[in-house]
């Protein structure tokens, strides 16, 4: 009976050490997650499969840039979408040993592999950035920002600039177009 109590007593402190390992696992010190996904907007469908139906891009490079108080350039990273369209950058939460301050940090679209849909969108913010602002969730030292879907759209879609000055639109005899 002695020996069976022992061997319980040893099956269940290597239990425990292996249940430890597998918490320490999870916790990733000094780590922070941000993730999202990119989808193709195609502006020839209805206005539900426009907004609704976008579909994943896969390679796409998503950016994440992070300035210190002075606007300086501390930190940067990036990566490309899988064939979900999604992306997941691992961001190192201390910095040159001083704590990163997520605030200035901006996420944004930088390029498409698709050849038919890699026309930046600002719908989601891409094309000008995402301020990061309170993590979507921290769960002991894991913590996470999930952002809204970045969109690309293809050539056919793109909106003209109409934003340009006179100066631009003169023909060389001073008259406009």
């Amino acid at each position: 009976m002695g020996f069976a109590v022992a061997s319980i007593m040893i099956a269940a402190s290597m239990l425990v050490g292996c249940t430890n390992n597998i918490v320490l696992a999870w916790d990733e010190p000094g780590v922070i997650h941000v993730v999202g996904k990119v989808l193709c907007q195609d502006c020839s469908q209805g206005w539900n499969e426009w907004v609704y139906g976008g579909k994943p891009i896969k390679g796409v490079k998503v950016s994440i840039t992070c300035l210190d108080k002075r606007s300086r350039v501390v930190y940067y990273a990036s990566d490309a979408t899988d064939e979900l369209g999604q992306y997941d950058i691992t961001v190192n939460k201390y910095v040159y040993g001083k704590e990163l301050d997520t605030k200035g940090c901006s996420v944004r679209l930088v390029s498409s592999p698709d050849y038919v849909c890699n026309i930046l969108t600002d719908f989601g913010g891409g094309k000008s950035g995402v301020k990061l602002s309170r993590p979507t969730s921290v769960y002991r030292s894991l913590i996470k920002h999930v952002l809204s879907p970045f969109y690309y759209t293809t050539p056919m879609c793109d909106k003209p600039d109409t934003d340009a000055s006179d100066s631009e639109l003169k023909d060389s005899q001073g008259g406009h177009y």
